[in-house]
């Protein structure tokens, strides 16, 4: 497979379009085996043809990359602009939210707070289940990808229990777009849920595009975009 990177913005022929960040992103990912393509069982008992290993990006490039895509998105998507801090559930989130951070403050001159939670609260030093910020103001929640549902709702369900915390979305590595046991996914019920907006860096529709644009995984795109007709949802 060769890892030549597709031009800036890439667009296919059809219109539809990435930003830069998100390429080179998949780009990384792709390099680095976050992404992999082929066939994977998922806990629901589908076979995927693509996988995404989110426990893979341990490095500072990595990092870096992944950082830049989630500071772009949260500056130009549907997530209000007036927000003040960055949560980080426990465990992946936490370097998520800490780099973008980092990322929002050296490349667009935001400052903002980050805070996460750990899973069992200490009973010496600074004590409790949070490190950083205090959980106060308007929260956005940084997290690697909502599958079930599980873990974003316990998130959600510690800055609700603080009376001085306001959930105004969310922003994840990865939306499959696929449905559940339903007609809706799981970002879809989220959102309906709790009234606030859900992106993503990567979404499945962001995939196909990459790919049609790359060119030379034909086999890949195809069983891609049979999934998807499978099991997609509406975009």
């Amino acid at each position: 497979m060769s890892s030549a990177v597709p031009s800036a913005a890439a667009s296919t022929s059809s219109g539809a379009s990435l930003d830069p960040e998100k390429v080179a992103f998949i780009q990384a990912a792709i390099d680095h085996g976050v992404l992999l393509f082929g066939e994977f069982t998922l806990k629901s008992g589908r076979v995927s043809p693509y996988f995404f290993n989110a426990g893979l990006l341990y490095t500072g490039s990595l990092l870096s990359t992944a950082a830049q895509a989630f500071a772009k998105t949260l500056v130009s998507s549907r997530v209000p602009k007036e927000w003040d801090v960055l949560f980080g559930p426990a465990y992946k989130g936490i370097p998520l939210a800490a780099v973008t951070a980092m990322t929002l403050h050296k490349d667009y001159g935001i400052e903002r707070n980050y805070t996460y939670n750990r899973k069992e609260a200490k009973d010496h030093g600074e004590g409790g289940t949070l490190v950083g910020a205090p959980l106060k103001g308007r929260i956005v929640i940084i997290d690697d990808v909502l599958t079930r549902g599980t873990a974003i709702r316990e998130a959600i369900a510690i800055i609700r229990a603080s009376p001085e915390a306001e959930l105004v979305g969310v922003v994840q590595l990865v939306d499959r777009q696929e449905r559940g046991t339903g007609t809706k996914s799981t970002v879809q019920e989220v959102e309906e849920e709790f009234g606030v907006p859900i992106e993503a860096i990567l979404r499945l529709e962001d995939l196909v595009t990459y790919m049609e644009t790359k060119g030379g995984m034909d086999k890949e795109l195809a069983a891609v975009r049979k999934y998807r007709q499978e099991y997609g949802i509406q975009a």
